[in-house]
């Protein structure tokens, strides 16, 4: 039997309260079923009709992926709902009132200090993304506090703060269970799917503000910010090879646009694809998030369990609300990333907190980052006041104040800088992608070598835009038979391409020898083009400074081509120097770095044509793969 509104305040029955849109709050009711595997959540009941579930995912999951992660059991929680119903904000509020007590956070702070967590953003920036092992990467801290007056309660408080004080989140939700309670107001949709339409919303960067928003001056600098431009272009990359592995479509991207909260903005994108793949296969392929996460995802995940002290819980996970399709077709699908949340368990309230790390990245800058973050959660609990201090009067200055009477930027002006952004990318992810039937290479074959990144979702996807039927294999599949097609592209991933310790490593060093010995067209991209160059007896160095989403304009075999890098190692000759025999080279005149090469039945590239940072990708891969096909 449903419960009133007035007994859900009052008991700790399993249900969840979502606000979703502006004046109401969706009161969700049910049984609660915890399950091992995304594939096991119930959306059919015993009968076979469909019915509507709220699953708590965990990011222990992306071991269901093959990725590594320090593993606290948390369950895969599923709320499948027997009542629902709405009610408005004000109704809430109004209940909420009668019962209201004080909420007392003690001992609250930060597991790891500023400056630990300072020294910890240090050795990742250094040890990690300066040995090539990704492009980013997104290290967590939490804020912990001893809750006095008794979970339930101030979980319900909390949820009632956010309610009326913050702004512009996705989902503000407080979901119930006998064991955990967590409340949030999280700003970034993952993945939604709506009659078959995917949508993914990365949103990356963050701008600390004033109660009345970011002044003119603030919020110019935040958009003309290399470090955080390139942030949120490393991300759009990352969710984009996860489009182009679940939408036949690809992912075509639209934006940017501006993320208003109370006193953060961030900057966004939004990419749609088409699917019809069941939805909890398009949750299980996106797991999780590259704004929470880092990139490439899977070499994120190790760098995460090695730096992280302990297990995530659900923090950067996701909310996943299935709900039956209107036109009985299957369900659709509502998931917010599990982040601006609280969660209260046996007297102990947890924020876990994270920022996104590059190679720009200030460690100072990624300290202040993570309490702006946690500060809207920290307020809702009556740990900071509106102004940002400490409610029991330790000073929180981390330089997110800004004169509220300074002058605020123009519409105009704001959408001018938004779209001056793509006005370096590539109109190939910007516009509808489709097959012509006029492709050149229709009826043509290819296999993608998979080396750990998944950049090789994007490859395949423009591949079968040029004509290729496509498969993609790990490099660990990669056998003699699976790379008999008319043309074998051995992809990207990260790590030292001469260390012959890593099996990955070594494996991709024999693919590409044995094809290029059995005189087989091959494509070679990244970590496999510097294979290829050393193969070929050119030296390889590590660059001073990793290029990690660095777009650059270079010379392809005399025409000029934009496209972007992700790379800290490069294939060199002598500054200047013109190779006598072997392949034809593409290189920098004044360093020596090798871009390209190009040879009898194989090509090569350092950057990734595929990148969205690539104005010139496709036209150069069609180049490319001519070159490698002719011989």
């Amino acid at each position: 039997m449903a419960l009133t509104l007035t007994e859900l305040l009052t008991q700790q029955h399993p249900y969840a309260l979502i606000s979703r849109a502006p004046g109401s709050i969706e009161v969700l009711q049910g049984t609660l079923e915890d399950v091992a595997t995304i594939a096991e959540i119930p959306l059919n009941a015993a009968d076979g009709s469909p019915q509507e579930v709220l699953s708590l995912v965990p990011y222990r999951q992306v071991t269901e992926r093959g990725f590594e992660c320090i593993d606290d059991g948390a369950p895969l929680r599923c709320l499948v709902i027997t009542d629902r119903s709405t009610v408005t904000t004000q109704a809430f509020l109004d209940a909420h009132a009668q019962m209201k007590t004080p909420t007392i956070i003690e001992g609250g702070a930060f597991d790891q200090s500023d400056e630990q967590y300072a020294e910890t953003v240090r050795r990742v920036i250094n040890d990690e993304i300066g040995s090539g092992q990704g492009a980013n990467f997104v290290i967590r801290r939490d804020y912990v506090g001893t809750v006095q007056g008794g979970d339930f309660a101030a979980a319900r408080n909390a949820f009632a703060s956010l309610i009326a004080q913050e702004r512009g989140a996705y989902w503000t939700f407080m979901i119930v269970t006998p064991d955990l309670l967590a409340v949030g107001a999280s700003p970034e949709a993952h993945v939604t799917v709506h009659d078959g339409t995917v949508t993914m919303n990365p949103i990356s960067g963050t701008l600390r503000h004033g109660i009345s928003g970011p002044t003119a001056q603030a919020l110019t600098a935040f958009l003309d910010n290399t470090k955080e431009t390139e942030e949120l272009f490393m991300v759009v990359d990352e969710e984009l090879k996860m489009m182009a592995e679940v939408c036949s479509s690809g992912g075509q991207v639209t934006g940017p646009s501006l993320k208003r909260m109370s006193q953060l903005t961030h900057t966004e994108y939004r990419l749609q694809g088409t699917s019809s793949l069941d939805p909890r296969d398009i949750v299980r392929a996106t797991m999780f998030a590259p704004t929470v996460t880092g990139s490439p995802m899977q070499n994120a995940c190790s760098i995460i369990a090695k730096h992280e002290a302990r297990p995530r819980g659900y923090y950067s996970g996701i909310a996943a609300l299935f709900t039956p399709a209107a036109d009985g077709s299957g369900h659709d699908l509502d998931a917010p990333i599990l982040i601006r949340t609280a969660y209260f368990a046996d007297g102990t309230v947890r924020v876990p907190v994270g920022a996104t790390l590059v190679r720009h990245s200030d460690p100072a800058g990624e300290v202040s980052e993570t309490h702006g973050k946690a500060a809207g959660v920290l307020r809702a609990l009556g740990v900071l006041d509106d102004a940002g201090r400490h409610t029991d009067g330790t000073p929180e200055d981390h330089g997110q104040a800004h004169d509220d009477h300074e002058p605020r930027l123009s519409t105009a002006d704001e959408q001018a800088l938004l779209h001056a952004r793509n006005e370096r990318l590539t109109p190939f992810w910007l516009n509808p992608q489709s097959v012509a039937p006029s492709a050149p290479y229709v009826g043509m074959t290819a296999v993608v070598v998979d080396a750990e990144d998944r950049f090789t979702t994007m490859l395949a996807h423009q591949l079968r835009h040029l004509g290729f039927t496509v498969t993609v294999v790990p490099w660990v599949d990669a056998s003699t038979e699976s790379l008999g097609a008319d043309l074998v592209v051995a992809g990207p991933g990260p790590g030292d391409p001469l260390d012959m310790t890593d099996p990955r490593i070594a494996r991709m060093h024999e693919i590409i020898a044995g094809r290029i010995k059995a005189g087989l067209p091959l494509l070679a991209v990244c970590l496999s083009h510097q294979i290829l160059a050393h193969l070929n007896g050119f030296s390889l160095a590590r660059l001073p400074e990793p290029r990690q989403g660095v777009q650059l304009t270079v010379d392809l075999f005399g025409k000029p081509a934009t496209i972007g890098f992700y790379n800290t190692f490069t294939a060199r000759i002598a500054a200047g120097g013109v190779p006598l025999g072997g392949p034809e080279v593409a290189s920098d005149p004044a360093t020596g770095d090798v871009h390209a090469l190009r040879g009898p039945g194989f090509a090569s590239v350092q950057g990734h044509l595929e990148s969205i940072l690539s104005r010139d990708g496709i036209e150069s891969l069609g180049r490319l793969v001519h070159s490698a096909l002719r011989g």
